[in-house]
């Protein structure tokens, strides 16, 4: 089981030569995401963040939805001290409003199967607008991540156990997005793969 203490994130967020991620790498994804919920005009006033780590989102999806309350979510008690997020697991968190967008990104494979399966259901939940998602999957683990600087102790399973999962409250749109089932959002058929 991983500990997201201090050497965790140093690690994997704060010293660039072993970092996964970058804070330009996150503003480009923050724009992305910015640019499909104008793309489908989603007026977004809530955003949850679920398991936003150091909070390499928030000041760019301010830029990109200032109209938008952030809430970050962590489990790390490290971070929430650190930054202030509501801590607590994705698969037990509960708000009294949805979030028009929820992001989870590479949070999941953290958890196992029945949390993590659970996390999925709550992610439903919460969301009643655009989920953008993400987890390392096992192909991902073969082909496509820098395990050099991939947490490997993870769980990972195929794509499609996600996918599966998530077709039950959500349409595939493709590059991480999902649109709630029954939100009042139109895509063109060629513009979404389920």
């Amino acid at each position: 089981m991983t500990s997201f203490d201090h050497a965790y994130y140093r690690r994997y967020y704060f010293d660039p030569h072993t970092a996964v991620t970058s804070r330009s790498e996150m503003r480009a994804r923050a724009r992305l995401i910015g640019a499909f919920l104008d793309h489908v005009g989603l007026p977004v006033r809530r955003i949850l963040d679920a398991g936003c780590g150091t909070g390499l989102l928030r000041a760019p999806l301010r830029r990109a939805l200032p109209k938008a309350a952030y809430v970050g979510l962590e489990v790390s008690e490290y971070l929430c001290r650190r930054y202030g997020w509501r801590s607590g697991p994705v698969q037990d968190f509960r708000a009294d409003t949805p979030f028009d967008l929820v992001i989870c990104y590479d949070v999941l494979q953290y958890l196992p199967q029945r949390e993590a399966a659970r996390a999925l259901a709550n992610l439903a939940r919460l969301c009643r607008g655009v989920l953008y998602f993400s987890a390392l999957t096992r192909a991902d683990w073969r082909h496509n991540c820098d395990r050099r600087r991939t947490d490997p102790e993870v769980h990972l399973r195929a794509g499609e156990w996600y996918r599966a999962r998530l077709r039950r409250a959500f349409r595939e749109v493709g590059a991480g997005f999902w649109l709630r089932r029954g939100a009042p959002l139109t895509l063109w058929e060629l513009e979404s793969i389920g």
